[in-house]
């Protein structure tokens, strides 16, 4: 007799969006800044209400020390800043941490002189986390968005803990795609990946969010011995793309930039015949968005 649950096991053990083979990380992790203006154009923020736990469960808030592993073009950095973090952020990608100081000093001006709590207090560093000499002087939070699983798991951990003060806390946000949305062309669009991707697992589809599991980092901080317990919040979050959108958004994952150009062009012709032809230009794509903070023992 088939297993009702086979399907539900199969979604909870597999492979994370976040979860890069060790062997091809540092590669994929590259390929971000080939086109930062594309991931600055294309790549969400986040929600509202995550900056409001980041602040209850990690402390980020006004006047706190920050330092940002991996902060992209500051789809997190200006957010925060805006709300009074004295932020250092390290980004590894030259043209990343340009744009990132761009988007800062934009909003700078916005806020205008006598901004106040609401002033932007931030400097964005070219290098790699795992060779930037951390300052003399502690940080409150160690933040990374989005970012933690392209840091080298031998030290991303005990180098967080030794950037911050006890107390302090190491807040990682982590990104699914997760069931919902417009579910139909997930399905459908699978059929696209399978014939130009041969990394592709037949039959792929994306886990419910209740099915996400989160024990592998809640297993790396435990091993670290330097945290106290991880608590967890999450959030979904659907937004709707158009197809020019979309497309935009895929040319941003590595996996997409890793492919032979043939592989890859022919792909998104493939993904964009399917939303134009089936769905009116437009999909809803669901994402759970995980904040998971840890207190420095």
């Amino acid at each position: 007799m088939p297993d009702p649950n086979a399907d539900a096991r199969a979604h909870a053990h597999a492979r994370r969006d976040d979860q890069p083979e060790e062997t091809r990380r540092a590669l994929l992790s590259r390929t971000f800044d080939e086109d930062a203006e594309l991931y600055d154009r294309a790549r969400p923020g986040y929600p509202p209400e995550l900056y409001d736990d980041l602040a209850d469960l990690a402390g980020a808030r006004p006047g706190r020390r920050v330092l940002e592993i991996g902060c992209g073009t500051g789809q997190a950095t200006v957010p925060l800043a805006a709300l009074g973090c004295r932020i250092t952020a390290v980004e590894a990608g030259p043209r990343m941490a340009a744009i990132a100081r761009r988007n800062l000093a934009e909003a700078e001006a916005e806020a205008g002189p006598g901004a106040g709590a609401g002033a932007v207090s931030a400097e964005v560093v070219t290098a790699e986390f795992e060779n930037w000499p951390l300052p003399a002087e502690p940080f409150d939070v160690v933040l990374a968005a989005t970012a933690f699983h392209w840091i080298d798991p031998v030290v991303r951990v005990t180098r967080a803990a030794d950037a911050l003060r006890p107390g302090g806390a190491l807040a990682v946000v982590r990104n699914q795609h997760v069931r919902g949305g417009t579910e139909e062309f997930f399905v459908e669009v699978q059929r696209c990946y399978e014939r130009f991707d041969p990394a592709t697992r037949p039959g792929m589809r994306p886990p419910e969010a209740g099915e996400v599991d989160n024990s592998d980092h809640t297993e790396e901080i435990e091993r670290s011995g330097r945290f106290g317990e991880t608590v967890f919040r999450r959030y979904t979050w659907d937004l709707t793309y158009t197809t020019a959108e979309y497309l935009d958004v895929l040319r941003t994952y590595s996996g997409h930039r890793a492919l032979p150009d043939a592989a890859r062009n022919g792909l998104l012709a493939c993904v964009a015949g399917l939303i134009d032809g089936h769905y009116g230009g437009r999909v809803t794509k669901r994402y759970l968005i995980e904040l998971a903070a840890s207190h420095r023992s």
